[in-house]
């Protein structure tokens, strides 16, 4: 069980309006038991009506970051195949900066091509779309890129074969140092592999424990394989909020701690109740951390 449980909440930035978000990130500013809190990164509905509003993520997100002074933020997690890494790290870089170094950054493969409502947003957006196989090895590249501009002082060339680069440079660099922390989502055997190589946080969606703790596992040696101390990759979990059964969410929260978790992404469905941060805080994070 971790010694120091971190908890968080997650506002899908769909079906909701702006103000609606804001006041939850607001209150949970307030809230000491919450220390970070996350949107997700699609560009069309993939849940309720599919022709409904949903926000760009890190447009949202630097208007959050302005909007608060205290909570650790991301988004859970950025679909690399959505934005050229080079463009990414600039906009994560822009949003490390106005949050006073307060950005998590999450990132992985791509959004669920499996999900039809999904898939579409690449031919409505007129993005290209790489199967899965390219798709982890563009991902791959591109933690490296964003590294290597949030972190070298001189220009330089990446020739990937995914991603090329000519006179590359990251100025003004994140707040945070060496960079953010790198926040990855997945729990495909390819995409851990890239967890294993650069991430300092490891995410994966809750609901069968047994299937989370064999995916930790394959990390574990994964990162042995390279040589690198399993024990430095903090692992998260996503899991679902009942407002109707809290008592379920405890259980899910203590299946997770008991498995090695220590960093909590509790995700709070709209439409919001009043209060919903200090309702998280008092009826999840401090009965199971009491």
């Amino acid at each position: 069980m971790s010694p120091t449980p971190r908890f968080g909440i997650m506002t899908a930035p769909s079906q909701v309006s702006y103000d609606d978000i804001l006041r939850v990130w607001r209150e949970a500013d307030t809230v000491p038991e919450i220390e970070h809190a996350w949107l997700f990164d699609h560009l069309m509905p993939i849940f309720g009506d599919p022709d409904g509003p949903i926000f760009e993520g890190w447009t949202l997100l630097a208007a959050l970051a302005a909007q608060t002074s205290r909570l650790r933020l991301g988004l859970l997690v950025t679909s690399n195949r959505f934005r050229p890494p080079a463009m990414l790290a600039k906009i994560a870089t822009t949003v490390d900066v106005v949050s006073g170094g307060r950005l998590d950054f999450g990132i992985g493969v791509g959004s669920r091509p499996s999900h039809p409502l999904a898939r579409r947003e690449y031919a409505a957006h007129g993005l290209p779309f790489q199967e899965t196989a390219d798709a982890v090895a563009s991902f791959a590249e591109a933690c490296t890129v964003i590294r290597r501009l949030w972190t070298e002082d001189a220009p330089f060339d990446f020739d990937g074969v995914h991603h090329r680069l000519t006179g590359a440079f990251g100025n003004p660099k994140p707040v945070q140092r060496p960079h953010p922390p790198i926040v990855v989502g997945g729990r495909a055997a390819a995409t851990l592999r890239v967890v294993a190589e650069h991430a300092d946080v490891w995410n994966i969606p809750g609901g069968d424990i047994e299937d989370v703790i064999s995916r930790s596992a394959l990390l574990d040696r994964y990162c042995g394989e390279i040589g690198r101390d399993p024990a430095s990759i903090t692992r998260s979990i996503h899991l679902p909020v009942s407002y109707d059964d809290p008592g379920a969410t405890r259980d899910a929260i203590r299946e997770a701690l008991d498995a090695g978790f220590g960093h909590f992404v509790l995700s709070v469905a709209s439409p919001y109740p009043d209060g919903v941060a200090k309702w998280v805080a008092d009826e999840l994070i401090r009965p199971v951390t009491a």
